[in-house]
């Protein structure tokens, strides 16, 4: 397990974000979330073991341009080194559409799913991505 600066993790967690948004290439509302680091579970506290999370979310655009945007993504990963490791539907009651991808190096993955708009609390439709890194050890 590789040593890291937290940090730097981060930004290339963020950097990783970016270019999942611009494979998606959809017209939309993109949430202002940075990305934010956790412990490993699984380790004992003093080793200081940690993996950083970038989540966010594109909502404003018709769920058409949404639905055709998870297609791109479909061809996209595979051409930019990502593995894509289930293509279904999530666990939800909605079962809304899932993208589950690793990188092929394994530093990152991404989950991406695509949620209609609920009538009970009026959220809309969304497209949530979160790109998480590999455990590391922080320097």
């Amino acid at each position: 397990m590789d040593k890291r600066e937290s940090a730097a993790v981060e930004a290339d967690v963020e950097q990783t974000s970016s270019r999942v948004l611009e494979m998606l290439a959809l017209k939309g509302k993109v949430t202002e979330s940075g990305a934010a680091t956790a412990r490993c579970s699984g380790y004992d506290a003093d080793e200081r073991v940690y993996r950083a999370r970038h989540p966010w979310s594109v909502h404003g655009a018709p769920f058409s341009d949404m639905q055709k945007a998870m297609d791109r993504l479909r061809g996209e990963l595979p051409r930019s080194g990502w593995r894509i490791v289930k293509d279904g539907v999530d666990g939800s009651a909605a079962k809304s559409p899932q993208i589950v991808a690793e990188s092929k190096e394994r530093d990152f993955s991404l989950d991406v799913r695509l949620h209609r708009a609920s009538k009970v609390g009026n959220a809309p439709d969304l497209l949530e991505v979160t790109v998480e890194s590999a455990c590391y050890r922080a320097k």
